[in-house]
């Protein structure tokens, strides 16, 4: 593989990724003309980028690979976000009541998160002991892990129709199906996966144990459906000594939620929070702290309750 396309390729998507919500975020300062801070780097149109500015996007990238390669393609991914920018202004969108509505949705997850950051600190690092014991108490993560290799159809979930179900029902053979989908001209993808039972929730892979191999099955994700066939199930243990960084990481950021959570039950316990809709209490009642420090993205996976 060449490496270099693979690093331009990768810093590039990542710039695109963050390209929305920085320049929906600029565009609260569209009109302000005052120079930046920092050393110039570039001018777009009379619109400085400066040193600060790539610092920031270099340790956000968490880009890898030729250092000054980076930094130039950040550089560009600066530029074209400024050009977009400066088109935006042209069209007064940052006066458009949606575009101002995702500034202080965004403005507002920023602040809640950078004060949860201030707050919560770093937290103590997992002790031995303590990764130790995670390690005990989940042998199906670890020394009983399982690796399941699977084929699959990825179609449209709206495609998966009764006369589909039954046939996934009837038959053992992906083959069958495909060409079930070819003669209906349903369009579909074929990909072959392999996934562990630490990849995936324990009830599914709960689940998938007790199917027998060649056994067919629907998993719904959305606006699409997998039509799944086990091909083969294997033990694939993994000892103490590799897994220590997976469980240090997740248990840190088990703390970190649970530190989250605590320090939201104080505010709510010290706030007072009058709800105009009585129907509203309800959900109230068990808030999400995540969408307070959200970072993650929101998946609409059913899980085991996508399995037929």
């Amino acid at each position: 593989m060449d490496t270099t396309a693979y690093t331009s390729r990768a810093v590039r998507q990542r710039a695109a990724t963050a390209l929305i919500l920085a320049g929906t975020l600029a565009l609260a300062a569209c009109g302000n003309k005052e120079p930046k801070a920092g050393q110039a780097l570039a001018s777009v149109n009379g619109s400085e980028i400066t040193v600060l500015q790539l610092n920031e996007e270099l340790q956000r990238s968490g880009a890898t690979g030729q250092p000054d390669t980076v930094r130039k393609q950040l550089l560009e991914s600066l530029i074209d976000r400024q050009l977009l920018q400066n088109e935006a202004a042209k069209d007064k969108l940052d006066r458009d009541p949606k575009v101002m509505q995702a500034i202080e949705r965004a403005k507002a997850m920023i602040i809640a998160q950078a004060y949860l950051q201030k707050r919560l600190g770093n937290q103590a690092k997992p002790t031995h002991a303590e990764i130790e014991e995670y390690f005990n108490q989940h042998p199906e993560f670890f020394t009983s892990r399982k690796q399941f290799d699977m084929r699959e159809l990825v179609v449209a979930s709206k495609d998966v129709t009764d006369p589909l179900k039954s046939l996934m029902d009837s038959t053992r053979s992906l083959d069958d199906v495909a060409a079930w989908l070819d003669n209906n001209k349903v369009k579909y993808a074929r990909t072959q996966v392999s996934r562990t039972s630490a990849d995936m929730p324990p009830e599914l892979s709960s689940k998938l144990l007790t199917m027998p191999k060649g056994q067919l099955f629907i998993i719904r994700e959305g606006d699409r459906s997998l039509l799944m066939q086990i091909a083969d199930v294997k033990d694939s243990p993994v000892t103490m000594d590799n897994s220590v960084a997976q469980i240090e990481q997740f248990l840190v950021n088990k703390k970190n939620k649970e530190a989250a959570e605590a320090e939201l039950k104080r505010l709510r316990a010290n706030a007072k929070i009058d709800y105009f809709n009585k129907a509203d209490t309800v959900a109230a009642a068990q808030p999400v702290p995540a969408q307070a420090a959200a970072s993650a993205t929101e998946s609409d996976a059913r899980g085991v309750a996508g399995l037929k």
